[in-house]
């Protein structure tokens, strides 16, 4: 595949997302917009559609992979989920009830709800309601001191993560009746709406990008005082690791495999984490080889118990 050459799009791209087959890329060139781009037969990327419905910068878009459906977020605190229909993409209203910007967006696993954290201390779980031709959502409210800045979904559709500029990471159950069904999702389907499952509090910071593992077993997330924490044994006594770098902090997180994690932010090189045998997190290298690291005194790592 041909390389995505930012300056091609624009000079600053808010957020972005790729199409299931990878041959197609949306994203926002900081404003109101979402632009679809296309590789061509000539490897170059040709501009194909612009999805318009917000009035401010869109902050969130994801594309997911079985439907094929593209959901948006913005700063004007609406959302929109994009269906191809022929040759157009048609928009779907999102009710959100959001009185601040929505910040992030993310389709859960099975693809029948989608999650947006925002700046109004709030996460809205959504859902489509045949009948009436929207999507609705559920609040999770009164739970963050401050700006969700990222979500995750784990495997089991159930549970959600997220992260805060109160400098905390939390974990809830999203289960909705009528929505989600109770088989194959353990101990987390006993549990209502919007119930809080855990909460860790190791960043003292602004708390960014979060992912789970392939598994659902671990996850990985960062703050912004150059350190990333792995958590392990989601519940009531969860077991946490830091590592801290003296590098630039990191801004999101994705798990390659169970073992292996990498962190990309404001260093401009993404950077490789991997656990031993024994679950022990630590940094192995920069993915830029060129960049050397001079002293392995740069980088540390800590076991914490909840």
């Amino acid at each position: 595949m041909a390389a995505v050459s930012v300056h091609q799009f624009a000079q600053c791209i808010t957020c972005h997302a790729w199409s299931p087959d990878h041959s197609m890329i949306a994203l926002c060139p900081n404003n109101n917009e979402v632009h679809i781009y296309r590789l061509s037969e000539d490897d170059k990327w040709e501009k194909i559609h612009v999805l318009q419905k917000h009035d401010q910068i869109v902050s969130g878009v994801d594309w997911s992979i079985s439907s094929n459906r593209i959901v948006t977020v913005s700063h004007d605190r609406n959302s929109y989920v994009w269906n191809q229909e022929t040759t157009e993409w048609v928009p779907t209203l999102v009710i959100l009830r959001l009185n601040r910007a929505a910040l992030c967006v993310q389709w859960s696993p099975k693809e029948n709800k989608f999650a947006v954290g925002s700046g109004a201390k709030t996460v809205c779980i959504c859902y489509y309601e045949q009948e009436n031709n929207w999507w609705v959502s559920k609040l999770i409210r009164k739970r963050h001191d401050s700006s969700v800045t990222s979500v995750a979904w784990h495997p089991n559709n159930i549970l959600l993560a997220t992260t805060s500029t109160d400098g905390k990471c939390r974990v809830f159950s999203t289960f909705i009746k009528g929505v989600d069904t109770r088989d194959s999702t353990g101990s987390s389907a006993d549990s209502k709406f919007g119930e809080q499952i855990m909460q860790i509090d190791l960043s003292f910071c602004w708390a960014f990008g979060i992912k789970w593992s392939p598994s659902g077993n671990t996850f990985a997330y960062v703050g912004h005082n150059s350190m990333i924490y792995f958590v392990d044994d989601v519940g009531p006594s969860p077991s946490a690791q830091s590592v801290a770098f003296r590098d630039l902090p990191l801004r999101d997180v994705l798990f390659i495999s169970e073992r292996m994690v990498i962190g990309v932010g404001f260093d401009c090189n993404p950077m490789v984490f991997t656990a031993d045998e024994r679950g022990l997190w630590s940094f192995l290298r920069f993915l830029d080889e060129r960049k050397i690291v001079s002293s392995s005194a740069r980088y540390g790592s800590q076991v914490a118990t909840e």
